[in-house]
């Protein structure tokens, strides 16, 4: 079946098609992407504005639009943390619905993180054992871990990369001052969940799954995108730490410019890079091997799995 998934997410609209079966991995056929930036369309008063909706709106029918030019067979759409914490999302979702008949269904943050945990385990298969995984995204950080296909412990935070660089740096660069406070903070926030995890046992594999934490990768020295999704990328503690104290004092432009670094999130790279090291350190994990899989193709595996069965959608059958 050809299945299209859209991905409304902080920084980025993203549609992926792909062409799968139950019990085979799915191989994209199409990849279509917008900038919106939805959460800092945010409102002072924590609604999305209306030219923020507008533009969603507009995009998701773009989407929808490809979707069936492309012959989807199904199509899901699924928004995360900006629409999600938006004080007027029931009204966007209202509009979409209306506007373009896509009904947008909102993930909870550990269900991200369920669905991420669900797309690297298929990617690295039984043998990873227990799997650890963090994933960096403009609104949160998930971190889930566990033996089987649903985690034993799943949570999203409240520190991605774009709210951290909102939130807490007002220069671009940062200064120095900004970026040992930002440190200090995010210790003192992942202390209490290093602390659970820590019961669950040492993982076998730590995992590290984002455009964010691939950058970072990249920057390190891993592999570039042209080498395949299947080299072998990690991003050390070490290799991290040289990377931070490079970036920090570049300004946006200037890593606009960096192999591997999107344009439309080099703004937040800082922010990602110190929270992708403070979690690493809280849960003293010196290295995390790169998954080319996570939430988008998580979301995909579990439709796969209803394939025998009626259509629901995937937020519904969790």
């Amino acid at each position: 079946m050809r299945l299209g998934v859209l991905d409304v997410g902080s920084n980025t609209v993203h549609l992926l098609v792909v062409d799968a079966h139950r019990g085979a991995a799915p191989v994209p056929a199409r990849s279509e992407k917008s900038v919106l930036r939805l959460a800092e369309r945010l409102t002072k008063s924590g609604e999305l504005s209306r030219t923020g909706a507008d533009e969603l709106i507009r995009t998701v029918a773009e989407a929808r639009a490809s979707a069936e030019k492309l012959g989807c067979d199904d199509f899901m759409a699924f928004a995360t943390s900006a629409v999600r914490e938006a004080d007027n999302s029931v009204r966007v979702l209202e509009r979409v619905l209306d506007e373009t008949g896509v009904d947008l269904q909102v993930l909870s943050g550990e269900d991200e993180a369920r669905f991420t945990f669900l797309a690297a385990r298929r990617w690295f298969g039984w043998s990873a054992g227990r799997l650890l995984v963090l994933d960096i995204g403009g609104g949160s950080l998930e971190i889930a871990a566990g033996v089987h296909e649903t985690p034993d412990f799943a949570t999203s935070l409240p520190f991605g990369a774009g709210r951290l660089t909102r939130t807490r740096f007002a220069n671009d660069p940062p200064t120095r001052g900004e970026v040992i406070d930002a440190e200090d903070w995010l210790a003192d926030q992942l202390a209490p969940v290093a602390k659970k995890l820590a019961k669950l046992g040492e993982p076998d594999r730590v995992v590290a799954t984002s455009k964010t934490f691939r950058s970072l990768a990249r920057l390190t020295g891993a592999a570039p995108s042209s080498a395949g999704p299947r080299a072998r990328r990690v991003l050390t503690e070490a290799g991290l730490r040289q990377v931070i104290a490079f970036i920090s004092r570049m300004s946006a432009a200037d890593l606009a410019e960096l192999e591997g670094v999107s344009p439309s999130r080099a703004h937040q790279l800082v922010a990602g890079a110190l929270v992708a090291r403070a979690s690493m350190r809280a849960l003293s994990q010196p290295e995390v091997e790169i998954c080319p899989w996570a939430l988008r193709e998580g979301v995909i595996l579990r439709r796969l799995d209803q394939t025998d069965g009626e259509y629901q959608t995937v937020v519904d059958s969790q």
